[in-house]
C-alpha cells in the first residue's frame, strides 16, 4: 500500500520484447499466488501501463488476458455497488460504485491492438485495473461513510504500518 508506485501514473510501454513478456508472465503467476482476478503492472513494482485479468463476466463467461497501455474508453450502463477488494489492500473489501459495462483499447504484447469489452465482474476489473495505472486504488472511488471505514481499516491496517 505504501508503495509510492501505486500512486502515479505509469509509463507507457514503448518496447515489445522479451522482457515484456517475462513481466506478463511473472504478473500472471503473481496474481495466481495471491488468488486474485486481475492485477497491474504498478502492483508488483513496475511503472508501465500493462495489466493482467483472469475473471467472469455477467454471463459466466472467463475471460484470460493482458493489456498493454490501456485507455478505458467506456465505462457505462447501470451503477453497481458491489463488493471489490485489492492484491494492494489485502483483506479489506467494501462496497465500491463500478459501471456495468466496460471498454479498454490498447495493444498486445507484440504491439497487436486489442478492443476487450467486458459486463457484470468483468466490467469490475477493467475498470479497476485502468485506474491503477493512473495511480488510483478503488478505495479512492467510494464517498461517504463507506470512504471514511475504507480510510480507517487502510490506516490501522497491519500492513500498513
Amino acid at each position: 500500500m505504501g508503495d509510492p508506485v501505486l500512486r502515479v501514473e505509469c509509463d507507457k510501454v514503448t518496447t515489445f520484447d522479451a522482457d515484456l513478456k517475462r513481466l506478463i508472465d511473472d504478473m500472471f503467476a503473481s496474481m495466481y499466488a495471491a488468488d486474485g482476478a486481475g492485477l497491474a503492472a504498478n502492483q508488483i513494482g513496475v511503472s508501465l501501463q500493462v495489466f493482467v485479468y483472469d475473471c467472469a463476466d455477467d454471463a459466466g463467461r472467463r475471460h484470460v488476458g493482458h493489456v498493454v497501455n490501456p485507455t478505458l474508453v467506456a465505462a457505462d450502463g447501470e451503477l453497481l455497488d458491489d463488493d471489490e477488494g485489492c492484491l494492494s489492500l489485502p483483506g479489506l473489501r467494501f462496497a465500491t460504485p463500478r459501471h456495468a459495462h466496460a471498454v479498454v483499447e490498447g495493444v498486445d504484447m507484440t504491439g497487436k491492438p486489442l478492443r476487450i469489452e467486458g459486463t457484470g465482474y468483468f466490467a469490475r476489473c477493467l475498470q479497476h485495473e485502468s485506474g491503477h495505472l493512473k495511480g488510483q486504488l478503488y478505495v479512492d472511488t467510494l464517498k461517504g461513510a463507506t470512504r471514511k471505514e475504507a480510510l480507517r481499516a487502510v490506516r490501522s491496517a497491519t500492513w500498513s504500518s
